[in-house]
């Protein structure tokens, strides 16, 4: 019999499952998925997790990273 793993609460509610594939978010985030890897490279994009071979991404650390993104001062 599968294990179905609950997702946590706050992802539910948001209608998404507690971790992201690359694909997924670069869907989110309106870039290509290499971009994501290249970001990955250079430790500039959001934090992704390995599980086992495969990168996933919590999604409340995608919302973190996008969010300090818009942080920067523009009318210097």
């Amino acid at each position: 019999m599968p294990r179905n793993p609950r997702p946590a609460a706050d992802a539910v509610g948001a209608g998404r499952a507690p971790l992201a594939t690359p694909e997924e978010v670069a869907v989110y985030l309106g870039v290509p998925v290499k971009t994501l890897y290249q970001w990955r490279h250079r430790r500039i994009g959001p934090n992704a997790l390995k599980v086992g071979r495969h990168l996933r991404y919590r999604w409340a650390e995608v919302d973190a990273w996008l969010t300090a993104q818009s942080a920067y001062d523009l009318t210097a």
